[in-house]
């Protein structure tokens, strides 16, 4: 048996430097056959034309990485063949017939034509409940396996405070716990309880790339040392503690000047020595090439990839755009050899550990792979689906019954299956491939296939290509069937009408011609929302920032055009983040999130507005009444914000109430619960909290118990409120529940003046809700210093 640094030694500079450089499948194509005037177009219809063999002459050295490994074949046995050939040709390459690790998305299912899909992570959020990612991450790793992955890059650990921002819906909202304890399902889910699934999942991005300057994708981050360290890098620190996370992902932005891709205080004192991480870092995409490019910190490319690894970046991703420049580098002593070998060594345990290198064996055996039941998951999308449903504001009008009143469905999104999907879904895959050869063959009018388009695909405007997304997400999901549809089959009398827009230069409504499309009608449900992903017109998604985050369109306006028609307005929002709707919650009876829930939206949505299915959902994300609110977020620090435990502060002279619209947490249900807080104690290093929650009405239904601490004396400010645990409670009619808490002391820890990390001894308070703004029980108990 040899180890793995015996092989590191063994191993020349070139084959050294292989195993941390990336390949995709876009370098496998031979561009050259297509560049002669004479030769024949590319059939795109099948895919793109790769040649696996390429892979000689692109990596004479072989790859130490494939990325979008999903993308060789649509059908899953032929992807399966096409990942076997790769890797054959790969242990002819590489010394030892060592493999390559085989990359893929997968946090709301496998990204694969034919991956099972789920609502997105911010839905996923909304269900409060790790059960739900942890079965989505479980479902995704079984497929994936199945074809030959070997690393997922997800779940996203990043904290979403500023709703701007496009990638809200990629994250699991604005709260450590929440983020950490739906971050550690997922990746439990994908690696198993004892890791043993033979697939990794890879935390991203470190480090607060979602709180970035402006809300701009890539851009700055102002946050200090402290906030970083305690509220941004808690979810990677209990990842790596509790679910044995192996695989980090570094951000693009730059903290205090330094790149995160070349900042050492942050990927290595920090990460490693602070977080105890002792995995493997990879590169989020280009984001070396970015060191030398944009943000020139780096005088050549090689030095960019020097810069990287100084800091504690192991691989670079997607290829080798900087790391083919390392060798001068390392021979004139400009990079040391040893940090060459650190990466390397990383790098070649995360492929012992999954049985691709051949001269060691795994210290576990990866359990046999498991067939994935396409019914099985498509009722466990539904029942995710249901559980992140969230009923927003509901005068009494929801749930309804088929029959008893003219409904009216209208509006964009009610006769749509692609506004359901987010990025890295099936859909949003598929719509960059198409996209990409629409522009290659000219198909585009008044779009080319220039070098300033293809660069920054997400942010060019395609004109005509939304009917082509809705056939290509119809086809890729035939089974699926749209709001309107799904409320026809549960009352038959429903009529739909085609009003409204979600296009940004939608013209005017006719408020007169609105009223009179509904005459009839006694409730309107109006469906209504944003496209988010990453090709094409979306308003949301990768490299989408808005400035002001309303409905797009005409959507506001037909709402309240509905509303002053005299109809009892039912609004569905379908979204993967908070949108800005305080003109809609006052036009409307009742509003309903749908957060992105992929191909089973349509059905969900009928059920809960029917009452078929309880709206299990609660808000995983703050919602402000205006845009100059934002960032707003529940755990705003003592003195900051808009809600203060002590004396009143500034508001905004603009706003009767500075609070938001929804809080986090919040959730109407369609029985009524409350709580009781029993007793509060201290004892072996935790709280522990006794309670009871009550089901006051007669339909079955789950409260969240929601369970904050507030520390009321610290030498550095502390958040007005903070989440420290929560549970789902399931309770059949006028039922009671007992329920408990112990939580670690080690959740309320934070940086000290003096560089210490943990609790100081003094009172703390615990309040029990059902949001952060609803508090049903409060007790002061003291705790001892933690340290």
């Amino acid at each position: 048996m040899t180890d793995i640094r015996t092989l590191v030694s063994r191993l020349d500079l070139d084959q050294k430097i292989a195993q941390i450089q990336g390949v995709i499948p876009m370098d496998l194509i031979d561009l050259a056959k297509f560049s002669d005037p004479g030769a024949e177009a590319p059939d795109f219809s099948r895919g793109f034309p790769y040649d696996i063999a390429r892979l000689r002459d692109v990596r004479p050295h072989g790859a130490g990485h494939l990325s979008l490994g999903q993308q060789f074949s649509p059908d899953l046995e032929q992807l399966r063949r096409d990942l076997d050939h790769f890797q054959e040709i790969q242990r002819d390459l590489a010394p030892f017939g060592i493999g390559t690790l085989v990359h893929a998305e997968g946090v709301s299912g496998f990204v694969h034509p034919q991956g099972h899909q789920f609502t997105t992570p911010w839905g996923q959020a909304a269900s409060w409940d790790p059960q739900v990612s942890g079965t989505v991450g479980r479902i995704a790793a079984q497929q994936a396996r199945e074809a030959g992955i070997h690393l997922f890059f997800s779940p996203v650990l990043d904290l979403a405070r500023d709703i701007r921002w496009g990638r809200v819906h990629e994250t699991y909202g604005e709260d450590t716990e929440l983020v950490t304890r739906m971050g550690i399902g997922f990746i439990r889910g994908v690696q198993g309880e004892d890791g043993d699934s033979g697939i990794l999942a890879t935390g991203k991005h470190f480090l607060g790339y979602a709180n970035s300057l402006g809300a701009l994708n890539q851009a700055a981050t102002q946050l200090g040392r402290r906030e970083l360290t305690d509220v941004h890098a808690e979810p990677f620190r209990r990842a790596i503690a509790e679910a044995g996370l192996a695989v980090v992902m570094n951000s693009y932005n730059d903290i205090d000047g330094i790149p995160a891709a070349a900042n050492r205080w942050l990927l290595t004192d920090l990460l490693r020595d602070q977080l105890g991480f002792d995995g493997l870092v990879v590169s989020d995409y280009d984001s070396l090439t970015m060191l030398h490019n944009t943000y020139r910190t780096a005088p050549t490319p090689g030095h960019a990839a020097g810069q990287a690894l100084d800091a504690g970046i192991d691989v670079e991703l997607p290829g080798n755009a900087t790391t083919s420049g390392l060798r001068p580098l390392i021979e004139d002593g400009t990079l040391p050899e040893e940090a060459l070998d650190r990466a390397v060594t990383n790098v070649l345990e995360v492929k012992a550990r999954l049985g691709l290198v051949p001269d060691i064996r795994p210290s576990r055996p990866a359990a046999a792979p498991q067939n994935v039941d396409r019914a099985e998951a498509g009722r466990q999308a539904r029942e995710a689906a249901g559980a992140s449903v969230t009923l927003l504001a509901n005068d009494g009008i929801l749930p309804l019954a088929p029959g008893a009143a003219k409904v009216a469905v209208v509006g964009p999104a009610a006769d749509e299956l692609r506004i359901h999907f987010g990025a890295y879904s099936t859909v949003s895959e598929a719509e960059m491939v198409k996209a990409i050869s629409l522009l290659a063959t000219g198909a585009l009018p008044g779009v080319s296939a220039s070098p300033d388009v293809f660069p920054d695909l997400f942010q060019v405007r395609l004109p005509g290509i939304e009917p082509i997304f809705e056939e290509n997400a119809r086809t890729l999901h035939p089974e699926s069937v749209t709001v309107a549809d799904a409320v026809r089959a549960l009352d038959p009398t429903v009529r739909y009408h085609a009003l409204g827009s979600l296009e940004q230069d939608a013209p005017a409504l006719d408020p007169a011609a609105v009223a009179a499309s509904v005459a009839d009608a006694d409730v309107v449900i109006a469906v209504v929302g944003e496209r988010t992903g990453w090709a094409g017109n979306n308003t949301a998604g990768e490299g989408r920032t808005a400035s002001n985050p309303t409905l797009p369109g005409n959507q506001t306006d037909l709402v309240k055009a509905l509303h002053d028609a005299g109809k009892r307005v039912v609004t569905v929002v379908v979204s993967g983040r908070p949108l800005l709707l305080e003109p809609v919650h006052e036009a409307s009876a009742a509003v309903l999130l749908a957060p992105l829930l992929g191909p089973v939206a349509g059905p969900t949505i009928a059920d809960v507005l029917y009452g078929v299915v309880e709206p299990g959902g609660r808000t995983p994300s703050t919602f402000p009444r205006r845009v100059g609110q934002i960032p707003m977020y529940y755990g705003h620090p003592v003195g900051s914000g808009h809600d203060h435990p002590t004396l009143p502060r500034h508001g905004y002279i603009d706003l009767i109430d500075s609070g938001p619209l929804y809080p986090f947490g919040h959730g109407l249900s369609y029985t009524t619960f409350d709580l009781t807080l029993d007793s509060v104690t201290v004892e072996d290093g935790a709280l522990k909290v006794a309670a009871q929650a009550c089901n006051l009405g007669e339909r079955d239904g789950s409260a969240v118990v929601q369970l904050y601490v507030r520390d009321e004396g610290a030498t550095v400010v502390r958040p007005v409120r903070q989440l420290v645990d929560f549970t789902r409670v399931p309770l059949t009619g006028s039922t009671t529940e007992k329920v408990e808490f112990t939580v670690p002391l080690e959740r309320l820890a934070y940086t000290w003046p003096d560089g210490r990390r943990g609790v100081e001894a003094g009172e703390v308070t615990v309040l029990l809700g059902l949001s952060s703004a609803d508090i049903r029980g409060e007790a002061t108990v003291e705790v001892p210093e933690l340290v």
